[in-house]
């Protein structure tokens, strides 16, 4: 496993999250990361004590290597931001220099650099340019960094029409540099997130944050799914991966007395889910936990858990894995009790099936269309 990122004469152990599931081929680094180093290593001199955000830093590589700077790491993911503090702790550097905000949060501090992994979501990225508008000035430095089919001229786009004059590098590694000169903008332009949208039955109104999958219309895993619920009365229900919470919303409104848990790593969904009933079923708001995890690690177990409802995702940021499903089926079984369910849905070309089946002893096909899979496991 290639966790030694040994770059420009310095050297750091740097690892993926969660660390007993990372491939032996993955590396908790990329080019676009390299880039930035050299950039700001080469071009731009000392940074040591600089105001530095450092946005979308998926493992805490950029983190770790400016620790000598004064960092604000701005996720969405709650697994960057772990990623980020384990590799500080690996590398017995101090974490009192670095501030962990979500990207709800808007930075106190005024910047002299700006550090951006460009998002896989385009939302994310104009969400964030929107708020840096209001903490940067003319002489903060702007640069950011992606793999070059990232970069398209949508992208460039919003960092003009929100900051100001905008370049990119040559590729290099399959990767590239975009440089933003920051202009004194004669009017703020505000963030178009979130976006409304109503259920198709028109019984919920639905926000979703910018990072939240699903921003214009219910997803077509969700509208399957929502047919195919198991009977949650009297039930507790952990809704993991629960994104805008739209399975919890009719859970609630169809089932009496049950109990449900919302469950996501994105700081925004679990803004868009607490949101979503709030607006939408208040006087079930007390029925309801809304909790930032990694899979199941962060939830207490003082509410017994009846059954547990997920759509596995197969990738983290660019890469195609089935790890997070693994663990999220793993958490769910040591979360149920004797007797309790966990069901899914997946594409039917995923093999969900076998990996049921070896945890559980066996898995029942609930339903099925051309696209997903419905699968039953009970512990």
């Amino acid at each position: 496993m290639n966790t030694c990122f040994d770059f420009q004469g310095k050297s750091l152990q740097l690892y993926r999250f969660p660390k007993r599931f990372t491939h032996p081929s993955w590396q908790a680094w990329d080019a676009a990361d390299e880039l930035l180093i050299e950039h700001i290593n080469e071009h731009q001199g000392d940074i040591e004590q600089a105001q530095m955000l450092i946005l979308n830093d998926d493992f805490g590589a950029l983190t770790s290597w400016f620790n000598s700077a004064q960092i604000c790491h701005i996720s969405d993911s709650y697994v960057a931001q772990r990623a980020a503090q384990l590799n500080l702790e690996e590398n017995q550097l101090p974490t009192t220099s670095v501030q962990f905000i979500d990207s709800l949060a808007i930075p106190a501090v005024q910047p002299d650099w700006v550090v951006i992994k460009i998002p896989k979501t385009l939302a994310l990225l104009e969400h964030q340019l929107a708020q840096l508008q209001s903490i940067i000035s003319v002489n903060t430095r702007i640069v950011a960094a992606a793999k070059v089919k990232s970069i398209q001229k949508s992208t460039l786009t919003l960092f003009e029409k929100y900051l100001g004059v905008t370049t990119t590098s040559l590729a290099k590694k399959k990767s590239r540099l975009v440089f933003c000169q920051p202009r004194l903008p004669a009017k703020m332009l505000k963030s178009p997130y979130p976006t409304i949208w109503h259920t198709d039955d028109k019984l919920f109104e639905i926000s979703n944050h910018a990072n939240v999958f699903a921003r214009q219309q219910m997803d077509i895993a969700a509208r399957l799914l929502i047919n195919h619920l198991p009977d949650c009365s009297n039930k507790h229900v952990i809704d993991l991966g629960c994104g805008n919470g739209v399975l919890g919303l009719y859970i609630l409104k169809n089932f009496d007395n049950c109990k449900v848990t919302f469950v996501d790593e994105s700081h925004m969904a679990i803004a868009s889910a607490q949101y979503n009933v709030e607006h939408n079923l208040k006087d079930k708001l007390s029925q309801c936990r809304f909790v930032v995890s990694n899979c199941l690690e962060q939830v207490s177990s003082d509410w017994e858990t009846d059954i547990v409802l997920c759509n596995p995702p197969f990738h983290q940021q660019n890469t195609v894995t089935d790890h997070i499903a693994v663990q999220m089926f793993e958490d769910a079984k040591s979360k149920l009790k004797r007797g309790g369910e966990l069901r899914i849905i997946g594409n039917r070309h995923l093999e969900y099936p076998h990996k049921l089946k070896k945890l559980f002893g066996g898995y029942q096909v609930i339903a099925s269309d051309r696209k997903f899979s419905i699968l039953s496991s009970i512990k």
